[in-house]
C-alpha cells in the first residue's frame, strides 16, 4: 500500500470535541436529535445504545470544506451527476445506527434519489461518505458505516487519506476510488497541500489535470 501522508503536527491539532454517552435507547437518540435540530453544529452517531457527540473544531472543519470542495471539482470536471448531502442524517432504526457524516453524495445514485427526501428504508444508501476524524473516535465508524451498507468511505485524519470499498458487508482499504477511479491518491495530497498555501491556486490546478483525463483516460499522472 502507497500513501503519501501530508506534515502535520499532531500536537498542536484539536479537530474535533467528543463526548460519549452509553446505554442509550434509540427513543432518546432520536429524542435528542429532534431537540439539536437541523441546523446545529454537532455530529451525532449513534450504535447499538452507543452515542457519541462530535463538535467539530477548525482543523476539522478546513479539511472538511476542502474535501468537499476535491468532490466537486472532480464531479464537475469528469462530467458527473451529483446529490450531496452534507451532514444529513442517516439512521435505521431496524438497525440501531445513525450518523451525521462530514459530507456524504450520491454520484452512481444520483438519479434514483434526485427529488428525493431520502429514507434509508426505501432509498439506497449515499455511494460515497466522507469522515474527517483527527482525534480519537469511540464509535467504529468502519462497522457502522458497513451495517448501513455505504459502498465506498473516504477517512482523513490530518495527515492519511484512506478509501474504503465495501465487499460482502466488509471495507476493504484500496488505493483508488471506485467513484473517481481516473484519480490517483496523490492528487488529494496535492490539491491539500497546496490549499493550505493558496485555495484558489489548488482548485486551478485540480481543474486543470482534470480536463485531460477526459481525453485521455489511461493517463493517471
Amino acid at each position: 500500500m502507497v500513501t503519501v501522508p501530508l506534515e502535520l503536527n499532531t500536537e498542536q491539532i484539536r479537530g474535533e470535541k467528543r463526548v460519549v454517552f452509553n446505554h442509550l435507547s434509540w427513543l432518546s437518540y432520536q429524542q435528542i436529535l429532534q431537540a439539536l435540530g437541523e441546523n446545529n453544529r454537532a455530529h451525532l452517531f449513534y450504535d447499538r445504545g452507543t452515542l457519541e457527540i462530535t463538535m467539530p473544531l477548525e482543523e476539522h472543519e478546513f479539511y472538511r470544506e476542502l474535501i468537499g470542495l476535491f468532490i466537486r471539482i472532480l464531479v464537475v470536471e469528469l462530467g458527473l451527476k451529483i446529490k450531496s448531502l452534507g451532514s444529513t442524517t442517516l439512521a435505521r432504526e431496524d438497525l440501531e445506527r445513525g450518523a451525521e457524516p462530514d459530507n456524504a453524495y450520491y454520484i452512481q445514485n444520483q438519479a434514483k434519489v434526485l427529488g428525493k427526501r431520502i429514507n434509508l428504508t426505501e432509498d439506497p444508501p449515499p455511494d460515497l461518505v466522507v469522515e474527517v476524524d483527527i482525534t480519537h473516535t469511540d464509535i467504529n465508524k468502519l462497522a457502522l458505516y458497513a451495517r448501513l451498507g455505504v459502498p465506498e468511505l473516504w477517512r482523513f485524519n490530518g495527515q492519511i487519506w484512506r478509501i474504503y470499498r465495501l465487499e460482502k458487508g466488509v471495507y476493504q482499504e484500496e488505493e483508488f476510488s471506485a467513484t473517481f477511479p481516473l484519480v490517483p491518491k496523490i492528487k488529494l495530497y496535492e490539491f491539500l497541500a497546496t490549499a493550505k498555501e493558496d485555495e484558489v491556486k489548488a482548485e486551478k490546478n485540480l481543474r486543470a489535470w482534470c480536463q485531460p483525463q477526459m481525453l485521455h483516460p489511461d493517463n493517471k499522472t
